[in-house]
Order: C-alpha cells, then structure tokens, then sequence
C-alpha cells in the first residue's frame, strides 16, 4: 500500500481545522481526473445525509452520514485519511461529470498526483 502525501494530508488537516470550504484541488485517482472544492469531513457528510434524507428510496441511509461529534480534546488528533469533495467533476475528455457537481470522499493513500485549483473544461 502507498504511503499517503504528506503535504496532501496536510492540506486536508488544514481544510479541517479551518472549517473552510475554498481550496480547490485537482486529483488523479486510479486514473481518473477529478476536480473541486474541499469540505471539512463533517460539513461534508451532513450535506450527503441532507440529500439522501430528501429522497424517498435512499432517506433511511441518511443516518449513516449525519456527523458524528468529537469533544475538543480529540478532535483534530488523527491525521486526515481521506479528502471529502464537494462541487467536484470527473472530468471525461471535455466534460465534467456530473454537470452540477458530486460529492466524493477519496482516500488520500490512492491519489497519485495532484495540483492546487480546479482544472477548466469546455461543455460545448
């Protein structure tokens, strides 16, 4: 098994700890190219319970998303594992799937490149 990029999984320490949704990031995963915006893992997983609870087949899975609390003397103490986006695209020659964006959790140990910011594409 790889071990995980540290500057990667400092990035997500940061995204977490600053509770900020802004860095953009492009990561290749098994080959394929996605591209988005960051969340803290529990912004994250609340939006994914919030969307499955809205739907009528998937609502009853929406609890295994809802955000587990730490107290404060635990939280932060690991290291982040996995980069949680948001807005995200798979981008598939010159478009983006899907069109409005998903919601991917990517473990860090399987990115095998990256670069900050979001990578364009054409729709057209």
């Amino acid at each position: 098994m790889p071990n995980a990029d540290e500057l990667l999984v400092d990035i997500a320490a940061t995204v977490e700890s600053e509770q900020t949704n802004q860095m953009s990031l492009t990561v290749v995963v098994h080959g394929a190219v996605i591209t988005g915006r960051l969340a803290p893992e529990s912004v994250w997983r609340q939006r994914v319970a919030e969307v499955l609870r809205d739907s009528d087949r998937l609502g009853p899975f929406a609890g295994s998303f809802v955000p587990v609390l730490e107290d404060a003397a635990t939280a932060g103490a690991e290291a982040p594992s996995y980069l949680h986006f948001h807005v995200a695209r798979i981008l598939q020659g010159a478009v983006g799937i899907p069109e409005t964006g998903g919601m991917y959790r990517i473990a860090i140990r399987d990115v095998s490149a990256w670069t900050v910011g979001e990578l364009r594409y054409s729709d057209q």
